[in-house]
């Protein structure tokens, strides 16, 4: 029920980048469930590895034009990279990052994220038949047809509904994205297709749009694409979150019941978040714990698989918003455990 692709990854540093990412935040979050008295020893029946699962070029080709597919296999994936992670400013000078301190080549994050793609889709087959499943990666919901930023080369949960929809495994999906950050590229793909319902909780201002919403040509950048439901949350309007969440999923109800639904938990609207791009949104811990509450009881009743991604989360306390929810749901989705029988009273 939880997907683990890889016990640590290397740091971005290693990379020469220098963003405040967790530390070791999968790390942290695996160490408090085995230190759980009732989850720690049964750690065999929740913890899955990986099975051989891939994305391939032609799994990228169904979401992405052929021409930035092409792009980012050739020789200019170091400057898609650059790009992608913004790591050059305006004046063309480097923008948190050195390549001088980086111990690993860029164009490893490549083949990292792709790798890292092939979980979201097994976590999209493991919820299909178990009910739920938990993945510790994904969430890359930058990615668009035919760019990428945000930190996200290519969309991962676009690609894995696809694939699933190939595979005829499902039909439809929706896409529930609680990152702090709109769902762009998501919203983007999916624009105009009633077999993928997304639905986006984020702050009304900042990254991705503080972008410019029309170039000099008056065409519409495409962050700027509505998800079918979209809640934007104003500076100072913390206290309304979790009511208007709620109203965004009654909405979300009205509609035909998907086959599963993604679910993107991003722990970037924590408010000891350590991205600058996050400070327009700060809830507190007990917000996000009932953030995820509502989440997962709502597919629960009304048994939708539910496939749940990481997402966005940044500095040394990203990891604190997931135990709780993942104690909850662990403790809820595991068989009771058969009682110990008393012993009997030897006999005289």
């Amino acid at each position: 029920m939880i997907l683990l692709h890889h016990e640590r990854r290397a740091a971005l540093s290693e990379f020469g980048i220098f963003i405040p990412a967790a530390p070791d935040k999968v790390g942290l979050v695996l160490e408090a469930l085995r230190a759980h008295p009732d989850l720690g020893p049964r750690e065999n029946e929740w913890l899955i590895r990986p099975d051989d699962s891939a994305i391939t070029r032609e799994d990228l080709l169904r979401v992405n034009t052929s021409r930035y597919v092409d792009e980012v296999f050739g020789d200019g994936i170091e400057d898609v990279l650059i790009k992608v992670f913004e790591l050059i400013d305006g004046n063309g000078n480097y923008r948190r990052y050195d390549p001088k301190k980086a111990t690993r080549p860029l164009a490893e994050l490549f083949d990292r994220s792709v790798h890292g793609f092939a979980g979201t889709f097994q976590c999209g087959k493991e919820a299909l038949d178990r009910g739920f499943c938990f993945y510790f990666g994904g969430g890359a919901h930058h990615g668009h047809p035919d760019f990428g930023h945000g930190f996200c080369i290519f969309n991962d949960s676009a690609t894995a509904i696809r694939k699933l929809q190939a595979e005829g495994r499902i039909r439809s999906a929706w896409v529930i994205d609680v990152d702090v950050h709109k769902g762009d590229g998501t919203a983007a793909m999916m624009a105009g297709d009633d077999s993928v319902i997304t639905l986006s909780v984020h702050m009304a201002h900042g990254w991705p749009l503080d972008i410019p919403e029309f170039d000099s040509e008056g065409k519409r950048h495409p962050a700027y694409i509505p998800s079918d439901i979209d809640v934007p949350v104003d500076v100072g309007e913390e206290a309304s979150y979790l009511p208007r969440l709620e109203e965004a999923l009654e909405k979300l109800d009205t509609g035909p019941r998907p086959d599963m639904a993604y679910v993107l938990a991003g722990a970037d609207p924590y408010e000891k978040d350590e991205l600058g791009s996050t400070q327009k949104l700060k809830l507190t811990l007990e917000q996000m714990n009932r953030r995820n509450e509502m989440i997962y009881e709502f597919l629960k009743e009304r048994r939708i698989p539910q496939a749940w991604l990481m997402a966005g989360g940044y500095g040394d306390h990203a990891w604190e918003v997931y135990p709780a929810i993942l104690t909850h749901i662990l403790l809820d989705q595991l068989p009771a455990k058969a009682a110990t029988p008393a012993s009997s009273p030897r006999p005289a």
